[in-house]
Parts: structure tokens; sequence; C-alpha cells
């Protein structure tokens, strides 16, 4: 019985040291407020194309026309991006300090300035980044998913 008993524990630790490595991403359902998405207009102060996510900087004006400086995370990371043709060029092309938005995002829990970026649209009304971040379906003669011909980025 005592054997038995060892064998079992040792499995089972086994078990759990090999899962806690996957509790360890932070996961959006933490730190953000889905349930009280919301859209605002802002204008970009800077785009960073950046791993683990990108980060949109953006200014929203309160109720007393206070400009408000906000952090905005962007759900998939750059290599999924690039995947659905969303490279680093055509973002930063999309996105530079001074464009002004509109964007669908989930509030932090902690009631900061800071916020999952569900949906960018642009002045003109075209949605840049769809819902939870996924990339806006490309357009016919918009050559593809990418940024160029063929529908590769080059700028990976």
């Amino acid at each position: 019985m005592n054997i038995r008993f060892s064998v079992v524990l040792s499995w089972g630790a086994v078990l759990l040291m090999a899962c806690v490595p996957l509790l360890a991403h932070h996961g959006t359902g933490v730190s953000y407020d889905a349930s009280r998405a919301y859209t605002v207009k802002a204008t970009v102060t800077e785009f960073r194309y950046a791993n683990p996510h990108p980060q949109l900087y953006f200014d929203v004006k309160d109720d007393k026309g206070n400009v408000v400086r906000w952090s905005g995370e962007i759900a998939p990371n750059p290599a999924q991006l690039v995947q659905a043709g969303w490279g680093r060029k055509r973002s930063e092309a999309a996105l530079p300090p001074g464009t002004e938005v509109t964007l669908t995002i989930a509030p932090s829990f902690a009631g900061t300035p800071v916020a999952l970026v569900n949906k960018i649209v642009n002045a003109q009304g075209e949605t840049i980044l769809g819902t939870v971040g996924l990339p806006a379906p490309a357009t016919e003669g918009a050559g593809g998913r990418g940024d160029t011909p063929g529908g590769k980025d080059k700028d990976k």
C-alpha cells in the first residue's frame, strides 16, 4: 500500500509540474472587462509593433474636454498579424501619430486608462482591425491578404 501511494503521489507531482507552465500566460480575461466594452473617438499618439502584443497609445477627450492618454493592447501577437497579412509596415502606415480613429475597447478591471483594443476604424469608416484584434479582410485589388502582390508581407 505504501509503494502504491508513493507512485500515485509521484505521478501527481509530475503532472502538476507539467501543467503549471500552461497557466503562466496572463490572458486577456484576467486584465480586461469585455462585458463593459465601448467605443471612443481617439487620436493615435504611438503604435508599437512588438512582442508579446502590439501596443496602441492614444488620446481620448473626456466629458469635460480634458485629454486622457490611454494605452491599448492588441490581442494577436505580431506573428499572428503577419500570417493574416498585417505586417509592421502596413501597421505603421495605417496608424501613424495624429491619425483619428474610432476604437472599440474593453477597459481594464483596475479602472486605469488601459484597455484591450477590440476594433480600430479609420476616419474613412474602414475597419483596420476587427473584433479582438483580428485584421480586417483585404479588399479586392489590395494585393490579397498582405501588402504586396501575392499576399505575403516583405517586411517581416
